[in-house]
């Protein structure tokens, strides 16, 4: 697959502690046939974007500085400290390369999400000249995840995290993924607007739905069609889950 159009930068948030993993080692240094977990998205964010990629770092920074730069050359951001997803992505803010005024952004916990899928949501976006761009999925049951809002005419108004839901966002099954496509300077207008008025005192990337809504910005999603693809590692039993699938691609692949 060929490079995106040189204008996308990728932002993959690989910081956060891991802590349900019951480990000492870092959450996305573990690995998956032998390989850290991190590098199979940043080999997938190469395969879109080419260069453009802007890795943050926190726990265990030097660490996965060293492990995957003898693997590939990313930009990478310092969180220094754990103040959300929102805090995060704006580490990234002086980092971005010029040249890019598209930002997707990518878990580095997510490791099965596929360039195909990451150009759909980039063409999507692009083509209908949205501000920002949603990746969802439709689950049977989406305990713990964020909940996508929606009004009575399918527009986006904002993503409910599960701790702050009420009972009736909670039986929506249109989850959010963590995965997005954004106009940079929207992005970064939107993050510096947000607040940590929340149950886990956090800077919420998702708030940023919501400021856009009330800004009236263009905000779509796009429903993936592979729930596989968007699982994300919180624990061991997450991981192994994701070993057999990844097993499989290879097998299928050979």
């Amino acid at each position: 697959m060929r490079t995106v159009i040189d204008n996308v930068a990728a932002v993959i948030l690989a910081a956060g502690m891991g802590t349900r993993m019951k480990s000492k080692k870092a959450k996305v240094l573990h690995e998956i046939i032998g390989r850290p977990m991190v590098t199979y998205i940043v080999e997938t964010a190469r395969t879109v974007v080419g260069n453009n990629i802007v890795l943050v770092i926190g726990n265990q920074a030097d660490k996965v500085k060293r492990i995957v730069s003898e693997e590939t050359d990313v930009i990478f951001a310092i969180q220094e400290k754990q103040y959300g997803t929102g805090h995060a992505v704006l580490c990234t803010q002086h980092y971005i390369p010029e040249h890019s005024n598209q930002i997707v952004i990518l878990c580095g916990d997510v490791p099965l999400i596929t360039p195909n899928t990451i150009m759909q949501l980039i063409n999507d976006h692009i083509k209908a000249m949205r501000d920002i761009s949603i990746l969802a999925v439709k689950v049977d049951n989406p305990k713990g995840y964020g909940r996508i809002l929606l009004d009575e005419n399918r527009n986006v108004t904002g993503i409910v995290e599960e701790t702050d839901a009420t009972e009736e966002q909670k039986s929506i099954r249109m989850i959010n993924t963590g995965i997005y496509c954004i106009k940079k300077d929207c992005l970064f207008d939107s993050l510096k607007k947000i607040k940590s008025d929340n149950v886990q005192g956090e800077l919420y990337l998702t708030d940023i739905i919501g400021i856009g809504h009330r800004e009236g910005k263009n905000i779509g999603v796009l429903v993936g069609r592979d729930i596989e693809e968007f699982i994300g590692v919180n624990n061991c039993e997450d991981l192994k889950k994701v070993e057999i699938i990844m097993r499989k691609r290879l097998c299928s692949s050979r």
